[in-house]
């Protein structure tokens, strides 16, 4: 059976789940934009210097996970680059492609970043490993991680 094009309305659990993450989402980006500013960064600088500080990217890619526009990764990585948190390299397999990678000062930027981020932490630490793990799983299977489901699937 074919699903319906019409959207159905979301039960009152459904909305107060909603509502619940986007609240939690909203805070997490209004503590991680001021650990930011503690560093010295924007929170799309942070961002991108956390991405960098798991692997070197090539701009196209950062713009991908940013969800944005390759021209504005390309300020945000020149302005890094300035303060020598980042630095464009050769990609070994395709020598016409430049990557973005952190600079040793730049990874223990990104790691003093992380550390200072508090938000969850106290409230996750109060569930039991086994709760956590549930949150973990469910929140990747919301978001087609692992199980082969996303949204609307």
């Amino acid at each position: 059976m074919a699903p319906s094009s019409t959207p159905r309305t979301p039960d009152p659990l459904t909305t107060e789940v909603v509502e619940l993450i986007g609240t939690v989402v909203v805070r997490y980006h209004e503590e991680y934009d001021e650990a930011a500013a503690r560093h010295s960064l924007t929170g799309a600088q942070a961002r991108v210097l956390a991405l960098l500080a798991r692997e070197p990217l090539p701009m196209r890619r950062i713009a991908e996970r940013l969800k944005c526009e390759p021209s504005n990764v390309t300020g945000i990585v020149d302005r890094l680059a300035a303060r020598r948190l980042v630095e464009r390299r050769p990609d070994p397999d395709d020598r016409r492609v430049k990557l973005a990678a952190v600079t040793p000062e730049g990874r223990a930027t990104a790691e003093r970043l992380r550390e200072s981020l508090h938000f969850a932490r106290e409230p996750l630490g109060r569930l039991s490993p086994a709760e956590r793990t549930t949150l973990r799983d469910l929140l990747r299977r919301m978001l087609g991680e692992g199980s082969g489901e996303g949204f609307g699937e």
